[in-house]
């Protein structure tokens, strides 16, 4: 079910499935999404999953989003492919029949965090940073976004966020709603435990009736959003802009380390 960048624990009603490249802070390259899709596939069609509990290795970042490397060699159409690629990814979550709850510890930043803004429920620790800094690398959100965030926290707080890259700790996140929970560190994972099986307990029918019944308001909305998102990420791949930007983060990352 899962490969060696993703990990998954299943005891039925609830599964657990983690990121698992901590060492580069769980930076996602194409090898990684396509795992990560695999796995959640498999995973939405057991009709024994009731609930997902979604997380990361390591207690410094759920994600940071693209490894910048891979993203500073991507050309225009590589870049529209790999927005489409992350676009499917988070369509799988956000319409699965299964709850999708994210952990987050640490950093889920970019890709990382467009992932969480998928998931029907977020509880993050003490410690997590969230935001979508793109816009620092001459580039935009490209998982959706651009379209999930405003959805969540309303247009104003997310244009703020969206223009300029900030990153926001787990109380501000709570304070805007773009978390359900701060919890501490260690009680994160039996925390998402305990609300996974209050959820699985309900009638599982009729969560999957209400979560479709939510969702439906968005969907046809949306899709003209995601299809000038993947345009839109794609153009920025047209100049140099974001390679310099790109070399200029890395210059400083190293200087800092």
């Amino acid at each position: 079910m899962a490969g060696d960048l993703v990990k998954c624990d299943f005891e039925s009603p609830v599964a657990t499935v983690t990121i698992n490249r901590p060492q580069v802070l769980n930076a996602y390259n194409e090898e990684l999404l396509d795992q990560l899709s695999q796995t959640l596939e498999e995973l939405f069609a057991d009709q024994k999953a009731a609930a997902v509990i979604l997380t990361a290795e390591g207690n410094r970042a759920f994600s940071v989003g693209g490894d910048i490397d891979y993203l500073e060699t991507l050309n225009s159409e590589q870049a529209k492919k790999l927005s489409q690629k992350g676009q499917r990814l988070c369509s799988l979550i956000e319409n699965s029949s299964p709850v999708v709850i994210a952990a987050v510890d640490g950093y889920a930043l970019g890709g990382g965090m467009e992932i969480t803004l998928a998931c029907d429920i977020r509880l993050a620790s003490t410690r997590s940073r969230f935001g979508q800094p793109e816009v620092k690398l001459g580039i935009i959100p490209a998982f959706g976004g651009t379209q999930r965030l405003p959805r969540l926290i309303g247009e104003a707080e997310a244009k703020e966020l969206l223009y300029t890259g900030d990153i926001i700790d787990a109380a501000l996140a709570y304070e805007l709603g773009l978390i359900n929970k701060v919890v501490t560190p260690r009680s994160l994972l039996s925390e998402a435990g305990e609300l996974a099986l209050e959820i699985t307990d309900r009638s599982t029918k009729a969560v999957k009736l209400i979560k479709t019944a939510v969702n439906k308001k968005y969907e046809e909305a949306s899709k003209a959003g995601y299809e000038y998102e993947s345009e839109a990420f794609a153009e920025c791949f047209k100049t140099e802009e974001h390679r310099v930007r790109i070399r200029e983060m890395k210059r400083i990352v190293k200087e800092d380390s």
